[in-house]
């Protein structure tokens, strides 16, 4: 398979294993990695990623390998097998999980969150010039309708003639209408812009505060005087809420795990207080997207931020379609530990920053110096 990328340079010794092994279970297959991951409906470049050691590939994705393996071979997958492959993907994942390692995952993101408040305000002001351009050739249409209209007027007067349209006056009319609604539509695309940059902008002042987070953990505000707000975790993969409730559990907050959207909506409906809602992307029955669009609906958990959680790489496609159903930031599987508990101690600090009010929980914010 020529279309492999080499292995990655400056691998750990166990990611090097692990990419290795995957390696060769995926020659086995006779497949592009193009052609695999359309067939599973994933990105190729972060499946690539996966095989060069690059990346830390979820552990459904492995299991995914090598099924498919074993029924392209006509065989099935041993336990021995399994147990072999599991052992290396811990070990990798050890070895990746660190504060450095964290502060690599959420750098990118905030290089991606700048890249694109950059792309919008460019954006913004392209279109802000068209529309300007636009509304001033509407008033000066405006002055020459109006000078010809009076013309037009005074000379009918003075012949004593009945009014009538005239085709220079039609041809004008036209122009401006047409020219109105380009400026309506410009000035939508426009908002749609600004709003675009200011939401990317929002996920940068988010993203440093994660860094900090990361690499000064007791600049981190001591837990005040109140109870202490929930976290839902949403996961149809047993494992995964063990892992992550085993991440979360120092952060001494109640943790309350789902198996599902219904009942995540459901838990959303008995328990209040939620700082974060951690959830999977890809579930059976109601995927992540569609719980979060509910979630969203509802008055009274619309401003509970959502953290999605994808086996499918952060790509602009699906942290798009994320957005736009309502999340505030995303996490690869498998998550990186140090990663997870920044992000949900820093939307736990927002929350009691906001229920304390801004002046006390300013003050309860010790020096990061």
């Amino acid at each position: 398979m020529g279309e492999l990328r080499p292995l990655g340079e400056d691998l750990t010794q166990e990611s090097r294993a692990l990419a290795q092994a995957l390696r060769e279970l995926f020659e086995g297959l006779d497949v592009s990695v193009r052609r695999y991951a359309a067939r599973h409906r994933r990105d190729p470049g972060t499946f690539s990623r996966y095989l060069n050691g690059t990346r830390l590939p979820p552990w459904e994705v492995i299991m995914g390998i090598m099924t498919d393996l074993a029924e392209h071979r006509g065989t099935t997958v041993t336990p021995e097998a399994i147990e072999f492959i599991r052992g290396l993907h811990g070990s990798a994942f050890d070895s990746s999980s660190s504060p450095k390692h964290a502060v690599e995952i959420i750098e990118q993101q905030l290089a991606d969150a700048d890249h694109v408040s950059r792309r919008s305000s460019v954006r913004g002001d392209i279109l802000g010039d068209a529309l300007l351009e636009r509304q001033n050739r509407i008033a000066n249409l405006e002055v020459r309708l109006s000078q010809m209209e009076a013309a037009l007027t005074a000379e009918r007067e003075r012949a004593g003639q009945l009014a009538s349209a005239h085709p220079d006056v039609s041809e004008l009319r036209g122009e401006r209408d047409v020219l109105r609604q380009e400026v309506t539509r410009l000035g939508n695309e426009l908002q749609a812009a600004h709003e675009q940059r200011d939401a990317a902008e929002a996920r940068c002042d988010l993203l440093e505060r994660q860094l900090a987070a990361v690499e000064h953990p007791a600049a981190l505000p001591a837990a005040p005087p109140l109870r202490m707000p929930k976290v839902l975790v949403v996961d149809d993969q047993p494992d995964n809420l063990l892992a992550m409730t085993a991440v979360l559990e120092t952060l001494d907050q109640e943790l309350v795990t789902v198996s599902s959207g219904r009942d995540a909506l459901k838990a959303l409906l008995h328990h209040d207080d939620f700082a974060v809602i951690i959830m999977d992307v890809q579930m059976p029955e109601m995927d992540g997207y569609e719980t979060a669009a509910h979630i969203k609906r509802r008055a009274r958990n619309r401003d509970v931020p959502i953290i999605f959680l994808t086996a499918m790489g952060v790509d602009p496609e699906h942290t798009a379609r994320g957005y736009a159903a309502g999340a505030v930031d995303y996490i690869s599987k498998p998550f990186d530990p140090w990663a997870l508990r920044a992000k949900v101690a820093v939307f736990t600090e927002i929350h009691l920053e906001r229920r304390i009010g801004p002046s006390e929980g300013t003050a309860s914010r010790p020096s990061s110096t």
